[in-house]
C-alpha cells in the first residue's frame, strides 16, 4: 500500500514505479476511518521548504498504519535541505516507526527560482535512483538517507528567511489574471479546494493553499500567476509520464466547501 501527494506529477510518477495503483492523499484525507493495514505502507510526497506538505503531515499525524515496514520517498528539486532527517523527526513526534526514507532529485517546479525549460533539460538520473530505491524496498532495507551539515545549514537559513516574513506569506503567492477563460482545470487540480470557478472565472481562496502551484502549472491560458517575480512566466511543467487527467483524479476535491462559505 502506498499513498502519495502530487502537484505536477513527479511524486505520482515515483509512486507508480513502486506500486501500480497508489492512493491519493487528497482523496482519502477526509475519510472518517483512517486506519490502514498492509505488509508494507509507503508515503511519496514532494518537499516544500525541505519538509513534507502540510496535508501529508496531517494525513500521517491523524492516521493509523498497521505495518511491519513503513517508508517515505521524498521528491525534491535543487536542494532537499535534510528532508529525510526532518521527516524522520516528524514521524518520531507522531510515534510512528519509520524504517526507510530516501530522496529523489527531479524537476524543481518552484517557479520563483527556476526556469522550467532549463530544469527539463537537466539529466537528474531518475531511473538510476529509482532502481536503487526499488531494490532497497524489495529487500526491506532499513535506512534514512544521509543528511550533511550543508543540508542542515540550508534549512536553518530557510527558517531564518521565513522568520522575517508574514505568518501567512505562503497564502498570498497566487493571483488570477484577466486572461482566465473559466475552463475549470485549476479547480480540478487543486488538492486543497483553494480555487474554484465562480460566475465563469477562477477565484482563489487563501487559507489552506499548499503552495504546490498545481493550478499555475496546469492552466492552459497561463492565466494564474504569482504575486512575486518568476524566472520564466511562459514556462510550465508536468511530468512527461503523467497525464493531466491523472492529476485531476488525484486532486479534485468534489463537493468540498470553503471555510468562509455558508
Amino acid at each position: 500500500m502506498i499513498f502519495y501527494f502530487t502537484a505536477t506529477g513527479n511524486s505520482l510518477y515515483v509512486a507508480k514505479q513502486i506500486e501500480a495503483k497508489p492512493v491519493s492523499i487528497p482523496q482519502v484525507i477526509h475519510q472518517e476511518n483512517r486506519e490502514f493495514s498492509a505488509d508494507s505502507i509507503g508515503i511519496v510526497a514532494p518537499v516544500y521548504g525541505h519538509e513534507m506538505p502540510n496535508m501529508v503531515k496531517d494525513f500521517i499525524r491523524n492516521s493509523v498504519f498497521n505495518t511491519d515496514y513503513f517508508y517515505i520517498i521524498l521528491t525534491y528539486g535543487n536542494r532537499h535541505g535534510g528532508a529525510a532527517e526532518l521527516a524522520k523527526q516528524f514521524c518520531d513526534e507522531c510515534g510512528i516507526k519509520v524504517n526507510y526514507i530516501n530522496v529523489v532529485l527531479m524537476v524543481d517546479n518552484w517557479l520563483p527560482s527556476f526556469d522550467m525549460n532549463e530544469q527539463m533539460q537537466i539529466d537528474k538520473k531518475i531511473p538510476e535512483k529509482m532502481a536503487v530505491i526499488l531494490s532497497d524496498l524489495n529487500a526491506r532495507k532499513n535506512m534514512i538517507s544521509e543528511v550533511t551539515d550543508a543540508d542542515r545549514d540550508a534549512h536553518r537559513q530557510f527558517l531564518e528567511r521565513m522568520g522575517n516574513a508574514l505568518p501567512d506569506a505562503w497564502q498570498h503567492l497566487i493571483e488570477v489574471t484577466d486572461d482566465c477563460t473559466g475552463c475549470g482545470i485549476c479547480e480540478q487540480v487543486c488538492p486543497s479546494a483553494s480555487i474554484r470557478i465562480v460566475d465563469g472565472n477562477a477565484v482563489f481562496h487563501p487559507g489552506k493553499c499548499e503552495t504546490c502551484f498545481a493550478c499555475i502549472h496546469a492552466c492552459p491560458a497561463k492565466a494564474i500567476a504569482l504575486t512575486v517575480s518568476e524566472k520564466n512566466p511562459q514556462a510550465r511543467f508536468r511530468n512527461e509520464n503523467i497525464s493531466l487527467q491523472e492529476i485531476i483524479d488525484s486532486n479534485h476535491q468534489t463537493n468540498r466547501r470553503y471555510d468562509n462559505e455558508q
